[in-house]
């Protein structure tokens, strides 16, 4: 599935530009909408955290109604969250540090009207 949206990139190239990122696999059926809907919410987010730029997207692949993509997430941009929504992230589900912050990302992009799956890929 070639992508229409420009802030989606090849995923090899990003990782080849930068070393310290976050890789969480996001799942929806609804990707058109869903996908503007999660740009601009990372990006508010980035704001609030005072960072330009910290994310970019994989290409994305469909299966049995499914679609798949990454969100590649710079350490910056993952730290700033942690500071900034620690209250929220130290009250979400989950026993280790990660599980609460893919549960709180979940939570985040479910309050903007996505319905979308996350997964860490890689921390």
């Amino acid at each position: 599935m070639a992508s229409s949206y420009p802030f989606l990139i090849n995923w090899v190239s990003y990782l080849l530009q930068r070393n310290s990122m976050a890789f969480f696999e996001i799942s929806t059926t609804n990707y058109e909408e869903d996908i503007k809907t999660i740009q601009l919410a990372m990006t508010k987010m980035a704001a609030v955290c005072n960072i330009s730029t910290g994310f970019r997207f994989g290409d994305p692949t469909s299966k049995f109604g499914w679609t798949f993509f990454q969100l590649f997430m710079d350490q910056e941009l993952y730290v700033g969250i942690e500071d900034k929504f620690a209250d929220m992230i130290k009250k979400t589900k989950g026993d280790k540090p990660d599980e609460k912050f893919i549960n709180f990302l979940g939570m985040y992009f479910e309050s903007k009207g996505c319905n979308v799956k996350v997964k860490i890929v890689n921390s």
